[in-house]
């Protein structure tokens, strides 16, 4: 299971002015010697890698443990979030530590949107996801999938025979389906569908064998229409759905076609879709960091762009032909209203 066990004990609290949020809690000190990263996942093929491009923000823990991110950059819309920690040298960060390639890591998934209030208990053990206390019904959806696919691994392992496995595939596809759907929350029937259609994974042949003979597919589409008509979850589900077909179909049609067409067809699909979202990303990135600019006064932007350019205080009064306390208030106010403790993490939110 993917849950933190005692490693976050998590508070989510929203102001309701202005549908800020305010995410806190506390991790152990002593298992974990790093920040705290706060990402939104817009792509749900990537829930189990950990990438710097869907961080939003980093918290640094006090000596008790305590972390908190505030803020409003969060949408209106119900998204998949993830809180992460981990031990890999931030030397190598570049090469191994947002590229999903630390192995000494945790992180918890969960679904949120701007205005929730979120309570998690100490625990995250899977009898625990009931003791959520949340104004939002759906944000403890992927613990309750975990959970129970935590129940689908003690099956296989009492008796580990191709025939065990072979009955468990059958029914625990069918069973994770379903309940997905009883949740009637459409990120959580995808976070199944990423799963169950994994190529790599033991169930794809029963998805193939199912996107031929069965609905689901259809009306899992249908509800992320209706409710995330302009999500990026949805252009993805709607692209690979349609791609998975056409392969299914032009494999019944004839067992000599040329699967070179397939590939090549799969290959444009797959580029322009990563193209999209690599734009989509860009134009996300930029208009965060015109929100953040618009925020600041004429004098604070003079401030930001001499800090950007590794000015000191005392460069920047001389510059700006101020004195040099004035420039420090001025330095705490760009600080404050960017929501940063540092010239570096300053630079770092405008410089990537």
């Amino acid at each position: 299971m993917r849950y933190l066990g005692y490693v976050f004990s998590v508070m989510f609290c929203g102001s309701y002015a202005y549908a800020q949020h305010n995410f806190n809690g506390y991790i152990d000190n002593e298992r974990w010697q790093s920040d705290v990263y706060l990402s939104v996942i817009d792509d749900y093929r990537t829930l189990e890698s950990i990438n710097n491009e869907q961080i939003i923000s980093k918290a640094s823990p006090d000596d008790e443990g305590y972390f908190q991110f505030t803020g409003n950059q969060l949408e209106a819309e119900q998204k998949i979030y993830k809180l992460h920690v981990d031990n890999c040298a931030s030397i190598n960060q570049e090469s191994n530590h947002f590229e999903g390639h630390c192995l000494d890591s945790k992180d918890i998934l969960f679904i949120a949107k701007n205005t929730d209030t979120i309570s998690f208990p100490l625990s995250f053990d899977a009898q625990m996801f009931c003791d959520i206390n949340s104004t939002n019904q759906k944000t403890a959806a992927f613990i309750k999938i975990d959970s129970l696919k935590e129940d689908m691994k003690f099956a296989y392992s009492e008796f580990r025979s191709k025939a065990n496995r072979e009955l468990n595939n059958k029914k625990w596809f069918k069973k994770l389906q379903d309940f997905g759907e009883s949740l009637n929350e459409p990120l959580a029937e995808l976070y199944i569908y990423a799963f169950l259609s994994e190529r790599s994974s033991q169930f794809h042949n029963y998805y193939i064998e199912d996107l031929q003979n069965s609905t689901y597919y259809d009306d899992l589409l249908v509800r992320l229409k209706t409710k995330y008509p302009n999500a990026s979850y949805t252009k993805q589900y709607a692209s690979e759905i349609a791609s998975d077909k056409y392969m299914v179909a032009s494999s019944a049609e004839t067992s000599g076609f040329n699967w070179t067409y397939v590939l090549v067809g799969l290959l444009a699909i797959s580029f322009l879709l990563n193209l999209w979202f690599v734009l989509n990303s860009k134009k996300r990135k930029a208009k965060r960091k015109a929100d953040a600019k618009a925020q600041l006064t004429k004098q604070e932007q003079n401030v930001l762009e001499l800090i950007l350019e590794d000015k000191t205080n005392k460069e920047l009064a001389e510059t700006l032909f101020v004195s040099v306390s004035t420039v420090k208030t001025h330095v705490n106010n760009v600080y404050k209203k960017l929501e940063v403790n540092s010239r570096e993490e300053l630079k770092s939110l405008f410089n990537k």
